[in-house]
């Protein structure tokens, strides 16, 4: 190893960076970049609105159930082998993707692009960890998030773009030539490490622990993308599903612990810091997924903005995270993760509790300022705590850390999301059953807004008696339904910001690794 080290071209960092960051970054735009297609892909495919919903669940599903594989893969086939391998993968169940013409079709492969993305973010965070020397580590980890954060924030805009000037196939098919040219910087400039290199696998392959981590993580994050649709458990699926998941991931726990070839090394939550820094990872990833889902919504369902309008209106948190990262890595070695981690969650916690203040004569002023604190707040947050999360990791058991930890993160954002969706509808019943309760008809305000609304709309309309007073009324019940969503958004905004103060705390659980000699160049050496 020694003396290929000397032999071998000695590849640049920022090569490096780039190199791994193509795959990471197509990965993390694919988990969002549909969403805006959708409607479209049910007008193809003559698909109901709970069928084509498959097809986002199905990517994150399968991209889920590979991270926590990710190390045992890499020690049975090697890490480069299964980067690539799991780019290729993406690639082709891109170009299927877009040729689909089947509903059935296009879910399996967006599962098999799921099962490629799932390898690549934490196979790019271990080798970035591995790269940069010491002092640079936060800067490595500002640009492994440049790619993991930004990404679903581009999606929806660069979605929508795509499907207002070419087919919605093109989401797809705009992987294929960026995707190749991954590959071919992978291969060239990518070498493995003497700890990354395939062993020729394990002496027994764990398969019970292989079975219940693919059924349990499948069913879980099935019946978070589900539950809210199915009004969670008043349905029998999914309340049999959550309790297969539980049973699963219980029996995957007790295996992994006990076995002494674990699939996925579980005895690395002994560590204290991991453990707190990846808590504070998952509940990150519920704040910046519950925001991204809650505030395109508002904009679209209360403020009538389009999908593209709503897209471009997200595009200022999603710049000014893309200034503030390589900011936010340089100024952590300064800062230290006690004061820059609180700082950012600081910011991201008065962010959003302005968004609750949105109303519905909100303008562009009042969403934009939000968007940028947010943007620069989670910058702070994610660099440092990536950095100190996975501080005190061993190299050897580096890749199995970004695993899990990337894992956490993203089933912190599905559980987000569920939360926050299901806590809305909630609020919007309680306000919208308040309001109702005062629009007692007797009341003189009521009768006279009633009055109002009939007399103006009927004789724009042209039309007068009973059929202007069921306008009246309409409008009435429409008016309700605004107030109550606003209310509803209001409530749920502001718990979003609780959350993100909460755990503030927890950051003063998390110790910065001591003693780490700076990585030589075999990190770059075959």
């Amino acid at each position: 190893m020694a003396a290929s080290s000397t032999t071998a071209p000695q590849v640049n960092k920022w090569t490096v960076t780039i190199a791994v960051t193509v795959g990471t970054l197509m990965g993390a735009i694919d988990s969002s970049i549909v969403n805006v297609a959708l409607p479209h892909m049910r007008g193809t495919l003559g698909a109901s609105i709970q069928e084509i919903t498959w097809v986002s669940t199905g990517y994150i599903v399968a991209m889920v159930i590979v991270m926590p594989l990710v190390a045992w893969l890499g020690t049975v086939f090697g890490r480069k082998r299964v980067y690539l391998f799991c780019l290729g993968l993406f690639l082709v169940g891109s170009f299927f993707c877009g040729a689909a013409r089947s509903l059935s079709t296009l879910v399996i492969f967006r599962i098999v692009q799921g099962l490629g993305a799932g390898a690549l973010q934490p196979t790019e965070q271990a080798i970035l960890r591995e790269t940069f020397p010491l002092e640079e580590q936060g800067m490595a980890m500002g640009l492994y998030g440049l790619a993991v954060m930004i990404g679903p924030a581009l999606g929806p805009t660069l979605g929508g773009y795509i499907v207002d000037n070419f087919e919605w196939p093109w989401i797809f098919y705009i992987n294929i030539p960026i995707g190749i040219i991954g590959i071919l910087m992978v291969q060239r400039f990518i070498h493995d490490p003497e700890h990354a290199k395939a062993r020729g696998g394990p002496a027994r392959i764990d398969f019970v622990g292989i079975l219940f981590l693919v059924a349990g993580l499948g069913l879980l994050q099935t019946v978070l993308e589900k539950g809210n649709e199915n009004d969670w458990f008043q349905s029998a699926f999914i309340a049999a599903m959550a309790l297969a998941a539980v049973v699963s991931l219980a029996i995957f726990v007790v295996q992994e612990l006990t076995s002494e070839q674990p699939a996925v090394d579980l005895r690395i939550l002994k560590n204290l810091s991991f453990t707190s820094g990846t808590l504070v990872g998952a509940i990150l990833g519920a704040a910046l997924f519950g925001s991204m889902f809650l505030l395109p919504l508002f904009m679209q369902e209360l403020l009538g903005y389009d999908a593209t309008q709503s897209g471009l209106a997200l595009m200022p948190r999603a710049l000014a995270m893309i200034v503030m990262m390589p900011l936010a890595g340089m100024l952590y070695n300064r800062l230290g993760h006690y004061l820059q981690v609180p700082l950012g969650l600081g910011l991201s916690a008065l962010a959003t509790f302005l968004m609750s203040h949105f109303t519905l004569q909100s303008g562009t002023w009042q969403i934009l300022l939000p968007q940028i604190l947010q943007g620069i707040g989670f910058s702070l947050m994610f660099v440092s705590l990536s950095t100190v999360t996975l501080s005190t990791i061993r190299r050897e058991q580096m890749t199995n850390a970004t695993g899990l930890y990337n894992l956490i993160r993203q089933l912190g954002g599905s559980f987000g999301v569920a939360i926050f969706a299901t806590f809305l509808e909630n609020r919007r019943e309680l306000a919208h059953n308040s309001i109702i309760a005062h629009l007692v008809p007797t009341r003189g305000a009521v009768q006279q807004r009633l009055a109002m609304l009939s007399s103006g709309l009927g004789s724009r309309a042209g039309v007068h008696g009973g059929t202007a007073h069921r306008m009246g009324l309409g409008a009435l019940a429409f008016e309700v339904y605004r107030q109550s969503a606003t209310m509803g958004y209001e409530q749920t905004f502001l718990w979003v910001a609780l959350l993100i103060g909460g755990c503030i705390p927890l950051v003063f659980l998390i110790r910065k690794g001591k003693g780490q000699r700076k990585l030589g160049p075999e990190v770059l050496a075959e």
